[in-house]
């Protein structure tokens, strides 16, 4: 597919194993992913055990989550231009054995500071490899299955949010959370076997084919695939960010387990439903993405009191969500062309910024005109990537 392969991508041997998926190499990806996620977000699940085991406050502790964040948006655009002329495979258990490194000093740290440096470091891998793993996935199959390639290299995210954190602030409670990122070192090491075994490698991209940044970002199809990122993750990250108040209206706050469960199980049937369907549907699909999420997020605005009412639209909601990351990195992807790396990188970056804008913006609104406004805002920002998305598929 890409100049950039080597030689050997040419063999007819090759050739034919790219003309089905490789589930073995696509799942370690899928488990590079998951790892990265729950090396996030683990931290949240064990505030008050980390807490006291470090000697700070609580929300110290929860500093650790936004250093990692700031790793990941500094660090994925200039890691991935520095790299782009070295080889695919290494790089990648660069990556992931970087996860090694610093959840085991997580794991055996004493020091706040310490553990705060090794966070950071944490995002930057996280950066690099998220970067990486859609650019990877479509270069291992034909171009008529890049799309489900992608999704399954996807998976290993909402699996983590879904499945892993809980499992992780289940575990840290049973063993201790010391012992919770010892055993993700063990898993990343048992991953670094995997990957050198079921992944191939590639070849860098060459000197001469290597476009700027602004030259990436004049391809066509890459700026309209950003602006929806942004506005589409700015608006769920309102809503998830600050789930737990939205729920106040409708009374069922105590319930914000469940409300996540719901969220997370919609989610998995949409990756299924996209996973299938994406290489013959790829705009279509991101279409009914945006129109579902906006459509349930006006039937929230009008009855935000209704316990029913908010269960529908929250599954209506992980039903659009889900799907979402491999429909953009397959879009961008298949923009992109030899940059998609770069592009990748710029992905990224714009979806750590939906991140933290979320957050900023939901509790602006929080603090100012109440959750009511948390609906209207989410339909009117998803609006916005549903006309760049139909403007684009014209």
């Amino acid at each position: 597919m890409n100049d950039c392969s080597p030689l050997a991508d040419s063999s007819p041997r090759l050739s034919a194993s790219r003309e089905r998926l490789p589930i073995g190499g696509l799942m370690a990806l899928a488990t590079a992913g998951f790892i990265t996620i729950l090396t996030e977000a683990l931290p949240a699940g064990l505030l008050p055990q980390m807490s006291a085991g470090l000697g700070v406050s609580e929300a110290m502790v929860g500093q650790l989550v936004t250093l990692y964040a700031l790793g990941s948006l500094l660090a994925a655009i200039p890691l991935t231009i520095a790299t782009r002329g070295w080889r695919r495979r290494p790089l990648l258990l660069i990556a992931i054995g970087g996860f090694a490194l610093v959840n085991s000093v997580t794991a055996l740290s004493n020091d706040y500071w310490l553990t705060l440096a090794a966070r950071l470091l944490a995002g930057v891998f996280a950066g690099l490899l998220w970067a990486l793993l859609a650019g990877y996935a479509s270069r291992m199959v034909a171009p008529h299955l890049q799309g489900r390639a992608i999704a399954v290299a996807m998976l290993g995210a909402p699996l983590a949010l879904s499945l892993g954190v809980p499992a992780g602030t289940f575990l840290g409670a049973a063993v201790g959370w010391r012992w919770s990122f010892a055993i993700m070192t063990a898993l990343t090491l048992i991953l670094l076997a995997w990957v050198r075994w079921q992944v191939p490698d590639f070849a860098g991209q060459t000197a001469e084919k290597r476009l700027g940044l602004r030259q990436v970002l004049r391809l066509s199809g890459v700026r309209p695939v950003l602006f929806v990122t942004f506005t589409y993750v700015l608006a769920h990250n309102i809503l998830y960010t600050y789930i737990a108040p939205f729920l106040v209206p409708a009374g069922i706050t105590a319930d914000i387990d469940q409300v996540l469960l719901v969220f997370g199980l919609a989610a998995l049937l949409g990756i299924w439903i996209v996973g299938a369907l994406i290489d013959q549907h790829l705009r279509l699909l991101l279409t009914i993405s945006c129109a579902l999420f906006a459509s349930s997020a006006l039937v929230l605005g009008l009855w935000i009191n209704s316990p029913f009412v908010v269960y529908l639209t929250v599954a209506l909601w992980g039903l659009a969500f889900g799907g979402l990351p491999a429909l953009l990195q397959t879009a961008l992807a298949k923009s992109a062309g030899d940059s998609a790396d770069a592009a990748q990188s710029m992905l990224v970056t714009v979806w750590n910024l939906g991140i933290a804008g979320g957050a900023l913006v939901g509790g602006m609104l929080l603090q100012g005109v109440g959750v009511t406004s948390f609906p209207w805002t989410v339909a009117a920002l998803v609006a916005f990537a549903l006309a760049a998305t139909l403007r684009a598929v014209r």
